[in-house]
């Protein structure tokens, strides 16, 4: 199935409406959501994990007077969410305190489970796309449990796509090798800063013609400002000093053509012929026209040749135009 439209590549993603790193008020999760739809965005990514389900209740929210048939929608399985007895604040990066709990399972029971839970929370009859989320620990169960079960609800027509979603390569090359998915999403590993998926994954997509949803793009935000921030992060935690110090030659190269770091790292993964379209997480309507705008501008070809001679991007990276 088609997961972007050809005039958009770009959509939303969900943890942000989870409470990720910050709360973010209800009235502004909706905006957000209003805001990537008046800006033509029609993929849309959550997961149970986001928030705890919060993510998916948010953003089930903020779709649910749209055409069901005019957008893409996906969310994940691998772990399920249960009540406790007593409320406590997450300790897995979202800012909310919660009966609700989390645990693994990639058994068929979970998957099915986690499914069900996901439809209600969204408030939808379909989930487009269901991606195996995290599996770093659990390979053995995704391949013997988790995948056959999505597998054999695509063949029914229950779901259109499965993949899966992670924040490294390995694995995720050998499910596109060794398993018949559709998609997988990238988190991280396919940016201006750490290309990495170039090496195993990207190729293996090209070869077995799976699509590849490009996301973490800004690497937690080490790229998402013109210039490094105090206390940037990289993959959630602080960036360190030789991933700054790059960060700044990047952004160097950027302003000598007179664009920004964050134009440039939006554009960069939408030019390999294997990356079907980007998900970037918003939290305020501001950040969605921020990055819609972003995502327009057009970046002068020498730029990327530049980055090139020195040394900042691989020789092997596509690029745009």
């Amino acid at each position: 199935m088609k997961l972007f439209p050809d005039s958009q590549p770009v959509g939303l993603g969900g943890a942000p409406l989870g409470n990720l790193l910050g709360e973010v008020p209800e009235k502004d999760a909706i905006e957000t959501v209003d805001a990537a739809w008046a800006e033509g965005w029609r993929y849309f990514d959550t997961a149970p994990h986001y928030g705890l389900g919060l993510g998916e209740e948010r953003l089930g929210a903020g779709l649910r007077s749209r055409p069901r048939d005019e957008y893409v929608l996906s969310s994940k399985v691998g772990r399920i969410i249960y009540e406790a007895a007593d409320a406590a604040t997450d300790d897995e990066g979202f800012e909310i305190s919660t009966t609700r709990r989390r645990r693994w399972d990639f058994s068929r029971d979970g998957v099915l489970r986690s499914i069900e839970d996901s439809l209600r929370r969204i408030g939808t009859d379909r989930l487009d796309v269901v991606f195996v989320h995290d599996p770093d620990d659990h390979y053995d169960e995704a391949v013997a449990t988790a995948f056959p079960t999505l597998i054999e609800l695509r063949d029914q027509g229950v779901i259109g796509a499965i993949g899966s979603g992670m924040n490294q390569t390995a694995m995720l090359t050998r499910f596109v090798r060794e398993i018949d998915i559709d998609v997988i999403m990238l988190a991280g590993r396919y940016t201006l800063i750490d290309p990495d998926g170039l090496d195993d994954v990207l190729p293996a997509c090209l070869a077995d013609n799976v699509q590849v949803v490009a996301v973490g793009i800004f690497n937690s935000g080490l790229l998402c400002q013109p210039r490094p921030a105090p206390g940037a992060t990289f993959n959630y935690a602080p960036a360190d000093p030789s991933l700054v110090n790059k960060a700044n030659k990047l952004a160097d190269v950027c302003e000598s053509h007179g664009v920004t770091l964050p134009a440039a790292a939006l554009a960069f993964p939408l030019a390999h012929p294997a990356v079907t379209g980007i998900a970037v997480g918003c939290r305020t309507p501001a950040e969605v026209h921020t990055n819609a705008a972003l995502a327009r501008t057009e970046i002068p070809v020498g730029l990327w040749s530049d980055l090139k001679s020195t040394g900042l991007l691989r020789e092997d990276a596509p690029t745009p135009g």
